[in-house]
């Protein structure tokens, strides 16, 4: 199970646990303050009977796929670790990829831990559900260099600019999986013509930002796409730089639907 191992590195919980109700005993000692869980699906899940039928039924949900899990970036900030996953599993068209983000958040004056868990619905059902926030907008969350000059060309809705934001070769990987992925400055600029046009630019209320000099990874809620004011939506956004410092790489784990 993915969160499973996001718990791992970030609480040092022994990776051989396979019980869940172990598990969620072992979480529960290791941060007696509590332990939340929030997933697009099961929702807010805290206590230990809570949290072991929630590893439970999520393990089983992914075994009745044949799914494989994949471990990709860990962006270990000051206070918070995020990883990212792919999930490979059996659909009813043949195998899928659902990309999958952990915020895994401890609260060391509280001896408490926070876990937020990210995805889109696309590939599940083809279809989005909008997710309410689950964190509020911090007004000192700022990014920095070029993560923040994406975030102003994303705002304004200038698909130059925020072209300009990545390396030649740069891509970006769209919450709906590896298929929908945009690579190199000459793909990017009509793909991102074509994505602000649906309204215009996209206003997000910064929430987090987890930094570790290479990525920065930003819990947002989604607020207004160009003059239409949304339903604020939960997501999280990672960005990686490349040799020049500019973006080799965005992936974005959200539901956000476009206001058509």
């Amino acid at each position: 199970m993915p969160w499973l191992r996001a718990f791992d590195i970030a609480t040092g919980l022994p990776s051989g646990l396979t019980d869940p109700a172990a598990v969620a005993s072992a979480l529960l000692a290791a941060h007696p303050g509590g332990v939340t869980v929030d997933d697009p699906d099961a929702g807010r899940v805290e206590g230990v009977f809570d949290l072991g039928r929630f590893i439970a039924d999520s393990d089983a949900w992914l075994a009745d796929r044949s799914a494989t899990v994949d471990r990709g970036a860990l962006t270990r900030g000051q206070d918070r670790t995020v990883a990212e996953f792919d999930v490979t599993m059996d659909g009813t068209g043949g195998p899928f990829v659902l990309p999958l983000a952990i915020a895994a958040e401890p609260d060391p004056v509280r001896q408490a831990l926070a876990v937020r868990i990210y995805h889109s619905h696309w590939p599940l059902l083809g279809r989005h559900i909008v997710r309410t926030p689950l964190l509020a907008r911090d007004p000192d969350a700022h990014e920095s260099d070029i993560v923040g000059e994406y975030q102003s060309a994303l705002a304004a809705g200038d698909a130059d600019r925020i072209t300009a934001c990545f390396e030649p070769d740069g891509c970006f990987r769209e919450p709906a999986g590896p298929e929908h992925r945009v690579c190199g400055r000459t793909a990017l600029l009509p793909f991102f013509r074509g994505f602000f046009a649906v309204g215009g630019g996209i206003l997000l209320e910064h929430c987090t930002v987890t930094e570790d000099g290479v990525r920065t990874a930003l819990e947002f809620n989604a607020v207004r796409w160009g003059a239409t004011d949304m339903p604020h939506q939960a997501g999280i956004a990672v960005y990686e730089r490349g040799r020049s410092g500019r973006l080799a790489h965005a992936r974005i784990y959200d539901d956000v639907d476009p206001p058509l």
